[in-house]
C-alpha cells in the first residue's frame, strides 16, 4: 500500500505533505482575539483546512478548489527567520549606492494527522 498525503495552501504556495513530514512554511497569525491577532508559539497545533488533493493509495479527492471538510494537522517545531538575503542597487557614475538586508521569517511544522 502506498502512502497517505495530501496538498495543502498556506502562504500563498502550495506543500505535498504525509503524516511525519518536517515542512517550512511562511509565518502564521494566530486567531483573533478581543485585543488583535494572538501569536503562535513553538508546541502550538496549527490545522490547515485550505486542502488542495488527498490521496490514500487507492483513491484520489481532488477540490474544486478545496476539498470540504478535509484537514491537516501539524505541530510547530521551530519558528526562526531564513538566512539573510541581501539587496544592492548601484548605478555607476552617480553616486548611487543601496543596500538592503532581509530575513524571511518562517515556521517549521511537523504534520501529524490527515483527515
Amino acid at each position: 500500500m502506498e502512502k497517505e498525503f495530501a496538498i495543502i495552501e498556506t502562504g500563498g504556495k502550495q506543500y505535498m505533505v504525509s503524516e511525519g513530514d518536517t515542512v517550512k512554511i511562511e509565518k502564521l497569525t494566530g486567531p483573533s482575539t478581543s485585543s488583535g491577532q494572538a501569536t503562535y508559539k513553538v508546541g502550538d497545533s496549527v490545522v490547515f483546512d485550505k486542502v488542495v488533493l488527498n490521496d490514500n493509495g487507492s483513491d484520489t479527492t481532488i477540490g474544486m478548489p478545496y476539498i470540504l471538510g478535509a484537514k491537516v494537522t501539524g505541530e510547530i517545531k521551530k519558528i526562526d527567520r531564513a538566512k539573510k538575503v541581501t539587496v544592492i542597487k548601484y548605478k555607476a557614475k552617480s553616486n548611487y549606492f543601496k543596500k538592503r538586508g532581509h530575513r524571511q521569517p518562517f515556521f517549521e511544522v511537523k504534520i501529524t494527522k490527515l483527515t
